[in-house]
């Protein structure tokens, strides 16, 4: 691992834990979600993780917005404190759009902004595109309407495998070893990133932890072809045209999934956008970053 110089934390505040009640085609799933800052505050920001994520992993970033914000992290059904569900192939974008309208009506919000890291940002520029959508201002985290085909191959080698550590240092490793993308963190910061994403196991089940998502979020990936991607490219071209939100996005200088090229095309059509990229960072930048954390909070402070 990459060490850097850290950075001390405010540790003190902590995020309220909180569900809402879901439908989906089978019936009704529990969504989490994780509250920072004044409940009352009716400035607004959701921030939405990547595929394999969940919600503490804005800890860092929703302490620097707080003060000013409401800040909402939910864990996507099937991550996290959120329920799994029954048909695997209901983990789809749609359902989680579905899923992020239901939580906006329980926070009462008429506008909000959103900062979406990979998935999280394709919930965002989908939610965006629909008529009469509440986003005001939209982050963009390494990912856009074109996704590299390698990337998705890459990501299909590790999604979830059946897997089990012995320690919070042997997982954080091993997820280590496949995230090299997020570029530099020290020790501190990555075992931070790495404590939320473990379910410990009873003793009885051998001890250790595994991941703290459903196996079963692999099936539709793995389901997806060249020929589907593509297809959905097209549409979620359409989308992009359609978002009337001022969009930041931002770009892992070495990312493999969002390319420079579908960058700066983001940058010539569509919503107004402005594209911030980061060296030494692929995909995708975790938002711990004194840097990467100062280009969201300007962009969501700014008038």
């Amino acid at each position: 691992m990459t060490l850097t110089a850290d950075t001390t934390e405010d540790s003190a505040a902590e995020p309220r834990l909180k569900t809402v009640q879901c439908l989906d085609a089978n019936g009704l799933h529990r969504m989490a979600y994780w509250e920072w800052g004044d409940p009352s505050n009716p400035n607004v920001v959701v921030c939405v993780h990547g595929l394999s994520r969940q919600g503490r992993d804005f800890d860092t970033l929703a302490r620097d917005l707080q003060g000013d914000f409401r800040v909402i992290c939910p864990d996507v059904v099937g991550r996290g404190r959120s329920d799994w569900l029954a048909d695997p192939m209901g983990y789809a974008v749609p359902t989680y759009v579905a899923d992020m309208v239901t939580l906006l009506a329980r926070l009462d919000a008429q506008q909000v902004d959103w900062v979406g890291t990979s998935m999280g940002g394709l919930i965002g520029m989908t939610l965006a595109s629909l008529a009469g959508a509440p986003i005001r201002r939209l982050v963009l985290n390494d990912v856009g309407p074109t996704i590299q085909w390698a990337a998705i191959e890459r990501i299909g080698t590790y999604l979830g495998a059946p897997v089990r550590w012995q320690s919070l240092d042997d997982a954080a490793d091993a997820m280590w070893a496949v995230s090299q993308g997020f570029g530099p963190h020290t020790r501190e910061q990555w075992l931070a990133l790495s404590r939320p994403q473990l379910v410990p196991l009873a003793p009885g089940e051998g001890g250790g932890f595994k991941p703290h998502y459903d196996p079963a979020i692999a099936v539709p990936f793995r389901a997806l072809t060249l020929e589907m991607a593509t297809a959905g490219e097209a549409m979620l071209w359409q989308a992009w045209e359609r978002i009337a939100a001022e969009v930041l996005l931002l770009r892992g200088a070495d990312s493999d999934l969002l390319s420079a090229e579908t960058a700066q095309r983001m940058t010539q059509r569509g919503p107004r956008t402005r594209l911030v990229s980061f060296d030494g960072v692929g995909h995708a930048p975790t938002l711990v970053a004194p840097d990467q954390r100062g280009a969201v909070v300007d962009f969501l402070r700014s008038p």
